[in-house]
């Protein structure tokens, strides 16, 4: 094993929820103003995750003011004070790039429904463990029964 990577194990933090690209979220993030420390909230929709490990980043959107801001947060980083997922969205892509030329309506995400996040979760749990193959009952075709329905009664 790496001592690098050795390292990095204790600098990764488990009490972070999972989000993925698409889905909303509120950052709030510990700023240091002189001596003072408060938290600032940053909500937004998640356009792309990088990397692996300690190094690992998100980018977040949002149009403030009509003006589109995007922010790029370390995942690892203790001034990340808490990510709270907002709404988890419905996207077939890894990186959302295409939403900064989008503005209003056309920039809207569809919202992913409870059960696909259940199914997509238990896909998970389940490509780690695997199933029995359902058992098939086969049925005796009877040449001579099928006769005895159709035939007339004349």
């Amino acid at each position: 094993m790496n001592i690098v990577d050795e390292i990095e194990k204790t600098m990764i933090r488990s009490d972070l929820p999972d989000f993925r690209p698409g889905d909303t979220v509120a950052v709030h993030y510990k700023i240091k103003e002189g001596e003072r420390e408060r938290i600032q909230v940053f909500e937004g929709v998640v356009i792309a995750k990088k990397n692996g490990g300690a190094r690992e980043t998100f980018i977040v959107r949002k149009v403030s003011y009509g003006v589109g801001v995007e922010r790029i947060f370390p995942l690892h980083s203790p001034l990340i004070d808490k990510i709270e997922v907002k709404r988890q969205g419905k996207v077939r892509r890894a990186k959302l790039y295409y939403l900064r030329g989008l503005s209003k309506k056309a920039s809207r995400i569809k919202e992913r429904s409870r059960q696909e996040h259940i199914v997509s979760k238990t896909k998970e749990a389940s490509s780690a463990i695997t199933m029995p193959e359902p058992e098939v009952i086969e049925q005796n075709n009877n040449a001579e029964g099928q006769e005895e329905t159709t035939t007339n009664g004349n």
